[in-house]
């Protein structure tokens, strides 16, 4: 099994897409970089690598710094491959993402011990279900006067992840913006939470994040937000919709299941020291 990096991100899209497109649910979150480093952010500075066995893609995986090296669902065998030519090529990486038995398989093999980690669950929408409880209030989409506010709300989210807010943030909310992707939560004429879905690729379209101001919980603005983008989501043509929880939040947990989300699988962020 051989692996193949490149910056370019046309040349690992000729190479890998078409095999990441094969499983567009649990491939969701490299297939979203892609788009994001395609359209110009993090390109310099990013790594994407595909392996082959007998000149067949078998696995694909990037990482766009400072984000985590992002596994496609791939061979346990190809997991470690790949963490000794990173290693051979003396690429530092942060931290890696994705499904759990992958992202421990490289850990596993990595030459930095484990500092921290995330425990997430990928859920897939079956039934869109309206919400138990409809609080006061409508949606709309989000628009450029809606940026600046946008990002202050971005950054506390990171840092209530435990993150540092990424100096990218603003770009990569005005794109997403620019798409129509954000959907505001409107109470008593001003907004009171927020949610993102992304445009689909392969007919899979990614609620995240789902952001409710301290002082406005409890109240379900949330769980009528994500409901709404999930909403906006299927009318722009998604097939499939998923979000990913934090499994540390048995409350999200069991909102986003009120409105027709079913648990697909485990993944977890792993830092390295």
């Amino acid at each position: 099994m051989r692996w193949t990096f490149t910056s370019d991100p046309e040349v690992y899209a000729g190479a890998a897409e078409s095999w990441l497109l094969r499983d567009p649910v649990r491939n969701t979150v490299p297939l979203t970089m892609l788009r994001a480093v395609r359209e110009g952010m993090w390109r310099e500075d990013a790594l994407m690598g595909w392996a082959t066995d007998h000149e067949e893609v078998v696995a694909a995986a990037l990482q766009a710094p400072p984000q985590l090296l992002l596994l496609a669902e791939m061979p346990t065998g190809a997991v470690r491959d790949l963490a000794t030519a990173l290693i051979e090529a003396e690429r530092p990486v942060p931290g890696v993402r994705g499904s759990l038995p992958l992202a421990e398989t490289f850990a596993a093999a990595w030459w930095r011990p484990e500092t921290g980690r995330r425990a997430e669950r990928l859920h897939r929408l079956d039934t869109l279900t309206p919400p138990p409880v409809h609080p006061d209030g409508s949606p709309r989409t989000a628009g450029t006067r809606d940026l600046e506010a946008l990002v202050e709300w971005g950054q506390a989210y990171q840092r209530e992840l435990g993150g540092h807010p990424s100096s990218g943030l603003a770009a990569v909310l005005a794109g997403r913006v620019g798409r129509r992707e954000i959907v505001l939560w409107e109470a008593a004429g001003r907004p009171v939470a927020y949610a993102g879905a992304s445009v689909p690729i392969g007919g899979v379209s990614r609620v995240g994040p789902v952001y409710t101001l301290p002082g406005e919980r409890g109240r379900g603005y949330g769980t009528a937000v994500a409901h709404a983008v999930t909403a906006e989501a299927l009318e722009r043509g998604a097939r499939e919709v998923l979000l990913f929880t934090d499994l540390s939040n048995p409350v999200s947990n069991s909102i986003y299941r009120t409105i027709g989300y079913r648990p697909v699988a485990d993944y977890a962020s792993i830092l390295f020291g």
